[in-house]
């Protein structure tokens, strides 16, 4: 069964039609690379799966059961979290305090706790260790390369043990070092039993890391296929339109 499936899902604003009767699955271990140019439909997308978004039509399943989601906080509660593009981190705070923040862990009783900063230095050093990820706990972010900037932000979602995984370009804009590092994350991910959910522009990048690619076109989805089966050149014909569906 799949961990996630999603069928017939469209999403109107007034007459824009953002998605249109998108279906598509997402296995445990399993890593999909989602495709197309800007305006095809793949943020909202990846909002109604993260729970930003509520769908016009259609349904999600997860675990065979129906999913309804009203707000992002209902996502994480299911298990469904993401890595936004820009990351959503303070700079001024440690790897721990970003990794916490928002559910910090504290010591102590009513009014007369504190924050447990040990627990939360020792619980984030176990994650980067676990993603084999060079960042340390009481390193500060701003000081931090955009490779050890993911490694923050993907060890956030660690913390609820999530069923997938959602990301929005987290190459964007980095060096060719640091989308190998992120990209081992990604496969990290996949060896824990993560499905990921990779909406990239970097053709090497999905065909490096992803098992299968999904492509949308003005909002509709034009191709599903395993990586195995299909090529970049096909993949740019479907996202250009020089191709029409594979």
């Amino acid at each position: 069964m799949p961990v996630l499936e999603l069928q017939n899902i469209s999403k109107h604003f007034g007459a824009i039609h953002a998605v249109s009767d998108v279906s598509f699955s997402l296995e445990a271990g399993e890593v999909v690379g989602l495709m197309g140019d800007n305006g095809a439909g793949k943020s909202t997308l990846v909002k109604m799966i993260a729970g930003n978004f509520r769908p016009s039509h259609g349904s999600m399943r997860l675990d065979g059961a129906e999913l309804v989601m009203h707000r992002p906080v209902d996502a994480r509660r299911h298990g469904i979290e993401i890595v936004h593009q820009d990351l959503a981190l303070c700079d001024n705070l440690t790897a721990a305090a970003n990794v916490y923040l928002g559910r910090e862990l504290r010591r102590g009783f009513g009014p007369f706790s504190v924050l447990d900063y040990a627990a939360m230095y020792r619980r984030a050093a176990q994650i980067f260790a676990e993603l084999k990820s060079e960042t340390r706990p009481r390193d500060l972010v701003k000081q931090m390369s955009g490779g050890q900037r993911q490694a923050v932000a993907i060890a956030r979602t660690r913390l609820s043990d999530p069923k997938i995984v959602l990301m929005d370009e987290p190459t964007a804009a980095i060096s060719v070092r640091q989308v190998a590092e992120v990209l081992n994350l990604i496969r990290r991910l996949r060896d824990h039993g993560i499905a990921v959910a990779l909406i990239s522009h970097r053709m090497p990048d999905v065909f490096t890391v992803a098992d299968r690619v999904i492509v949308m076109r003005r909002g509709r989805k034009v191709a599903d296929k395993r990586i195995a089966d299909s090529s970049p050149e096909e993949v740019t014909g479907l996202i250009t339109g020089a191709i029409e569906t594979a």
